[in-house]
């Protein structure tokens, strides 16, 4: 290829169609668990998390419900990765070799967001959430039917291996993705860059800036019991009886079970089989959705790798 700036510029726009392929055909699912939140500043405060609305019969007045603030805050963070193409691997029409390299870097960025929202559900029975207890814990403060004081709990205990039980159908969901700017390709090819004129290479990379959160602790539930029937049953019924502030039902039913790949086999199991009809909560969780019979209201099974 001649070496010229039309060239080195069509150059970037091949492997930017590379990196966008990349993004549209990776396999990302945390959009799924974590509600995603648009960024304009370095940090986002989220004082609002906590809050159940619910209505009531119009009496007297309107009860005006102040909000709690809680000043959680998530601060943006900065992430990166660069690629090096050789200037005589272009000069030598060589540079087709680096497109599905292009390609993968794109996956790569869509993909990172899951490693973080994973991880931090991974994180979350050491790790503060917007009430100032451990996202998985056993006494998250609550307001009880007569405004005295209470706690709940999140964790199903045990020192095994943790699966989680999650509520993912609301607006607001069990962890947050906050991006800021999303994951872009750019390039450093003029020949005054320092690495064109010292190293006779060119650069491309990404960057975006982004970080994660969690959400709601209602909406989430921690096991590190044997994963069967009689612990996915308590899971399932603790989280459906949940109850917010003034002891309101709060209307939670999960619908997604995470697992590690340790644990899918037994997940498969579990929710394929009559396990848990032998538990004798078959009858009592049937859930129709669209006409459809969802047998133990769990619509999808997440494998996620540690």
């Amino acid at each position: 290829m001649l070496i010229n700036q039309s060239n080195i510029q069509n150059l970037f726009k091949g492997f930017n169609t590379s990196f966008n392929k990349g993004i549209e055909g990776a396999a990302s699912y945390y959009k799924d668990i974590a509600m995603r939140t648009p960024s304009s500043t370095g940090e986002e405060n989220y004082a609002w998390l906590g809050q159940f609305p619910k209505l009531r019969e119009w009496v007297g007045d309107r009860v005006v419900k102040n909000l709690i603030a809680n000043s959680y805050t998530i601060k943006n963070k900065t992430f990166e990765e660069t690629i090096s193409v050789k200037r005589t691997d272009v000069e030598d029409d060589s540079y087709g070799l680096y497109g599905p390299l292009m390609t993968e870097l794109g996956r790569a960025a869509a993909e990172y967001p899951d490693e973080l929202v994973f991880n931090l559900m991974a994180a979350g029975f050491a790790t503060i959430c917007y009430d100032g207890q451990y996202f998985f814990d056993i006494d998250h403060p609550i307001k009880n039917a007569d405004g005295t004081d209470g706690t709940a709990s999140n964790f199903g205990g045990g020192t095994g291996t943790a699966w989680y039980l999650l509520d993912t159908s609301r607006a607001i969901k069990p962890l947050i993705y906050q991006e800021r700017l999303p994951y872009t390709l750019t390039q450093l090819t003029a020949e005054t860059d320092e690495n064109v004129f010292k190293r006779d290479e060119y650069l491309y990379g990404v960057r975006a800036r982004s970080n994660v959160g969690y959400g709601l602790w209602q909406l989430a539930y921690a096991s590190k019991q044997a994963l069967d029937a009689t612990s996915y049953t308590a899971a399932r019924t603790a989280m459906i009886s949940r109850k917010g502030d003034e002891g309101r039902p709060l209307g939670i039913m999960p619908d997604t079970l995470v697992v590690p790949p340790s644990l899918e086999q037994v997940a498969r199991q579990l929710l394929n089989n009559d396990l848990i009809a032998a538990a004798g909560c078959c009858s009592q969780q049937r859930m129709e959705r669209d006409g459809k019979v969802d047998r133990v209201a769990v619509s999808e099974l997440m494998i996620w790798s540690a």
